[in-house]
């Protein structure tokens, strides 16, 4: 099947390099129809769908993930154009290292820089340990590959707090385009930082330059006295009020200074208090910027700051870290059950489910988020169809007498094909069914119908998103978004194996659910008597027509092919091919019912209007009926890919062949017996079409002629070209159709030619006698013929009476007709002429006259059986019996020309 739109085409990246999170720009052709329909993107081989941010068919903006290609192309992938290509590149730079003061798009591990930090120097203020700009000058970051520098300089480093720190490199690398007189500058800056140090140094002793001058000139005094007296005594006294004076410099000092050193104490608590505050502020301020994060829905911050904050002090020991430590997996654990409360809540889109289970995931959630959110969805779509179920029940009910009249299907109006929904490769199932159609259809069609689209309209829009659900949990693609993840994909693979067959009970039970509760609305015979309830409830006051089960299995199949396209295998779905099958039978029955009713009332429709050939529109009626109702069964007889034949049951081929002889033998009992009022048979009502004819100038006879005239047309024309027509689309036994309708047919026939026989032979016959033997008549005792006598030639006259009314309804019945009627004359006169014991001579020749005038007369009607009677040849020739029946053919020559015709072809009786 040819897509609905072009493959996706970049033709530009805006940078066209950088290092892993860089923001990039992607512009091209056809990149989607909204961001629903983006279902990939990969950039050097990475997916970068999570970062993705859709704005136009033309526009995307995302992130460059972390990838083992340095270059690589960028592939976008679309629901309505498939995968696409690109004709540029985009290629990926290592990381530099990040300076404290730098500015980042992530986060950046400070671990290394608190240890290293702390084993250097410990006096340091946080922010003076890597000055960004150490020379002072402007820094003009150079175009040297970073490659030929390792090369250049082999285990060296330009990082200036590096061991390996080279100074050549760092100059290359940030200076290489600075001129001589600024390179002077950035020498006078470093010596003025260094005597910035040492001058520190010598101000912290000049501080206490008094303090020392004055223990200086104590311990001078001290000296000089002692030398001064000399004596053990005096040293003795000396010592002892050294000591004193000591104590009380001590003490003075101690009292001075005790609230100097308090403020100086207090202040360096309260400093290193700052300082740790400033250090560790990210997790003193986490609990309070988790929960604003929650209420803005900024899941994704949180999740990246408490992995920070597991990874910096989920196993620290110092106790103000473990209370503030806490509070985060407080918020954490709330946090938790809000996006489990979330991902169980109903509706929700497909794109929103794998995002809260990915977040779950993150967050380390207890149990299988995934698998609680496949169960969720399970329910609810069961729930959904049982209720759509009752509410179109309890419609149904309410208003019934409301909209009974409009459900009548023989006008014009008929309902347009649903539209097929993977219009959608996609297969979007926001979709309607009944787009493009107008609310008035609703009324027309009956409930049971609507409901089977809202149904099915349904089951296509929700289960797409529920497969896809399971498709992700098995091939881990919900953890797939980052290399690290691979531990949580093999789990979810692990688990997806272990409740496969759980996950094969649910799509069994939807299908199972969709095709009982179709066959309650269409098929409740078909339900065992506990399910008529869960799955019934329908006023069946009567059953749909076979138009309106033809556009159900239409609606029926397109969500089999809906649900086929999502590659669900097909032992799940052949329930709902096994009922397709039911209701594609259940429609040719339900259809030849019809057509049967419909047949018996085509008797309603004959006008006896007759055409050239002897015939009326009830034939061509009864053909078009036919072919009309086999046409309608056309999309039902076609099999679909994964469908059976409707005939593949013995029982089914039966059931068909019996309603298809039913419906000849309808047409033939009701358009024709019954339909002729003076010689109609089980005619169950007596005026059934006593007003129909009420005025019709026909006689029952011309009638019956019409009738045989079409049952002559019926059997060489119209049954042929119907059971053409029934091969054509695949019925089985139509010779065994053909042969039970065609018998049925010469049985009416000959029925219907016997009673005219009858009515018309009959009273010719009957005249006969009488007219031979009027005025006392002796073939003993005769005169000499004058003529052919009357009653033969009134016999000859009613013979031409109905020579006439058949040649006016129809020229080729005369032959068959005309024979039987010579027939019954010849057989009559014979018998007469053997009864009589003896003949005169005039009055053999009498009986030859009229004999032979009777056999010329009719010499292209005689038949083997009446041209084999033995009274022709009783007589012997003469020239009187010439004579006289030349005078008779020349007196009675206009009436005997309808004897004359040149056809001779006989119908065999």
């Amino acid at each position: 099947m040819s897509r609905a739109r072009q493959p996706p085409l970049v033709t530009g990246i805006s940078p066209n390099e950088g290092i892993s999170w860089t923001k990039v720009t992607i512009r091209g052709e056809n990149l989607g129809t909204g961001p629903t329909d983006l279902i990939g993107l990969t950039i050097c081989g990475h997916n970068c769908l999570l970062t993705a941010e859709w704005m136009s068919a033309s526009k995307i903006v995302c992130r460059v993930g972390q990838a083992k290609n340095d270059k690589g192309d960028i592939i976008v992938t679309t629901k309505s154009g498939g995968r696409g290509t690109s004709t540029v590149s985009f290629k990926l730079l290592k990381p530099e290292k990040i300076g404290i003061l730098d500015q980042s798009a992530v986060w950046v591990d400070e671990m290394n820089y608190y240890d290293m930090r702390t084993d250097r120097n410990k006096g340091i203020p946080p922010l003076s340990l890597r000055p960004a700009n150490p020379l002072g000058i402007e820094i003009d970051k150079g175009r040297f590959p970073q490659k030929d520098l390792e090369m250049l300089f082999p285990g060296m480093s330009a990082d200036f707090t590096s061991e390996n720190f080279s100074a050549a490199w760092y100059l290359i690398e940030n200076h290489s385009t600075t001129s001589f007189d600024q390179l002077k500058m950035a020498i006078v800056n470093l010596k003025k930082q260094a005597n910035k140090k040492n001058e520190g140094s010598l101000a912290y002793v000049k501080g206490g330059l008094s303090t020392f001058f004055e223990a200086q000139d104590a311990l001078s005094a001290i000296h000089q006295k002692l030398e001064a007296d000399g004596t053990e005594k005096v040293e003795g006294s000396m010592t002892q009020k050294l000591e004193n004076v000591l104590n009380r410099a001590s003490n003075t000092a101690d009292t001075l200074f005790q609230e100097v050193l308090g403020r100086k104490d207090k202040a360096d608590s309260t400093r290193n208090a700052l300082n740790v505050l400033q250090r560790f502020k990210f997790l003193f301020n986490l609990p309070l910027n988790i929960e604003r994060n929650i209420q803005k829905g900024d899941y994704d911050v949180v999740i990246n700051d408490y992995e920070k904050a597991k990874s910096l002090f989920g196993k620290t020991e110092v106790q103000v870290f473990k209370k503030y430590y806490a509070e985060v997996e407080t918020r954490i654990e709330a946090l938790r059950e809000l996006l489990l409360d979330k991902l169980l809540e109903t509706p929700s889109t497909l794109h929103d489910q794998k995002r809260y289970i990915r977040y779950l995931s993150d967050l380390h959630a207890p149990g299988d988020p995934a698998w609680q959110c496949i169960g969720a969805q399970h329910q609810w779509i069961l729930q959904l169809m049982h209720n759509c179920k009752e509410s179109y029940v309890k419609e149904q009910k309410g208003t019934s007498l409301l909209h009974c009249s409009m459900l009548d299907l023989d006008s014009d109006v008929r309902p347009s094909p649903i539209g097929h929904l993977s219009q959608t490769a996609s297969l979007k199932r926001g979709s309607s069914f009944q787009s493009g159609r107008s609310d008035a259809w609703r009324y027309k069609a009956p409930q049971q119908v609507v409901f089977v689209e809202k149904l099915t309209k349904l089951v296509v829009s929700q289960l797409p998103n529920f497969w896809k659900l399971w498709i992700s949990y098995v091939n881990g693609s919900l953890f797939s978004e980052t290399a690290e993840k691979s531990g949580q994909m093999e789990k979810s693979k692990k688990n997806a194996r272990q409740r496969q067959n759980d996950f094969k009970k649910m799509i069994q039970e939807v299908m199972h659910s969709l095709e009982k509760l179709i066959r309650g609305a269409l098929l409740p015979f078909s339900l065992k008597e506990g399910e008529s309830r869960l799955y019934g409830g329908w006023e069946m006051k009567s059953e749909l027509s076979g138009q309106w089960l033809t556009h159900v299995i239409q609606t029926v199949r397109l969500s089999s092919e809906s649900l086929t396209a999502l590659e669900i295998p097909n032992d799940m779905l052949q329930i709902i091919q096994d009922l397709i099958l039911d209701l594609r039978v259940r429609c040719i029955i339900v259809t030849l019912q019809h057509t049967a009713e419909d047949i018996k009332r085509l008797a309603e429709k004959e006008d006896w209007v007759v055409d050239n050939e002897g015939l009326t529109s009830l034939p061509s009626h009864f053909e078009q009926c036919i072919v009309h109702s086999l046409q309608s069964l056309k999309t039902v007889l076609d099999c679909k890919p994964g469908e059976a034949s409707v005939f593949q049951q013995q029982k089914i081929q039966e059931d068909v062949c019996q309603l298809s002889i039913g419906i000849f033998q309808n047409h033939l009992c009701y358009s024709f017996l019954n339909n002729i009022p003076s010689l109609s048979v089980d005619v169950s009502s007596p005026d059934l079409f006593g007003s129909i004819h009420e005025d019709s100038s026909l006689t029952s006879e011309q009638r019956v002629l019409i009738a045989l005239s079409n049952c002559r047309y019926l059997e060489r024309h119209t049954f042929l070209n119907i059971a053409e027509h029934f091969e054509k689309h695949g019925f089985q036994g139509v010779d065994k159709i053909t042969q039970v309708s065609v018998e049925s047919l010469k049985e009416l026939d000959q029925r219907l030619f016997e009673m005219y026989i009858e009515s018309k032979a009959d009273p010719i016959v009957g005249s006969l006698e009488p007219g031979i033997y009027a005025g006392y008549f002796d073939w003993k005792d005769c005169l000499v013929p004058a003529g052919v006598r009357n009653y033969l030639k009134e016999a000859l006259v009613n013979i031409i009476a109905v020579h006439a009314e058949v040649f006016t309804i129809s020229k080729d019945l005369v032959p068959r007709v005309m024979s039987r009627i010579v027939e019954a004359v010849s057989e009559e006169l014979s018998r007469l002429m053997q009864c009589v014991s003896s003949f005169s001579k005039n009055g053999a020749l009498q009986a030859r006259l009229e004999i032979c005038a009777l056999r010329d007369t009719v010499a292209i009607y005689l038949t083997p059986d009446s041209n084999s009677q033995n009274f022709w040849q009783l007589f012997t020739f003469q020239k009187l019996l010439e004579e006289l029946l030349n005078k008779f053919k020349s007196s009675m020559h206009l009436q005997l020309t309808c004897f004359q015709t040149s056809s001779s072809a006989m119908i065999k009786t």
